[in-house]
């Protein structure tokens, strides 16, 4: 099977999501892997917790600036800023969900798709 530019680039953008996060100390980062699965809505989501709403404002922006001095590219859609509770950053094939720690309890996003493939990134294994 031929791997598309497309899925590649996703997974590279994902890695990028990621290292965003880990920049800015984001805690319980998760990777789910939803290409293999039918109707999904992307390919990743990246879902972390922060501590504070101003560390969750950190590390949307964070994740913002890695992929867009990277890539170039900017979020589609952007939501949830003003609440500070859940930020998502929409970029078509990678959805990142920013939380604060008991919102994301709350809404157990990782529940929702429990037939995708799960990574859970070690925080010793932040890269900076």
């Amino acid at each position: 099977m031929k791997i598309t530019p497309v899925r590649q680039d996703s997974d590279n953008l994902a890695d990028l999501v990621v290292r965003g996060m880990q920049d800015k100390k984001a805690s319980d980062i998760v990777v789910l892997n939803l290409k293999h699965l039918k109707n999904a809505v992307a390919d990743y989501f990246v879902i972390c917790s922060a501590s504070s709403d101003t560390q969750l404002d950190a590390i949307a922006r964070s994740v913002e600036e890695e992929v867009e001095k990277t890539t170039g590219q900017n979020p589609w859609q952007s939501e949830g800023r003003q609440n500070r509770e859940w930020v998502l950053l929409d970029y078509v094939d990678v959805v990142v969900h920013v939380f604060l720690r008991d919102r994301r309890s709350f809404y157990a996003l990782e529940e929702l798709w429990g037939d995708a493939e799960i990574s859970f990134i070690e925080e010793e294994t932040a890269v900076k």
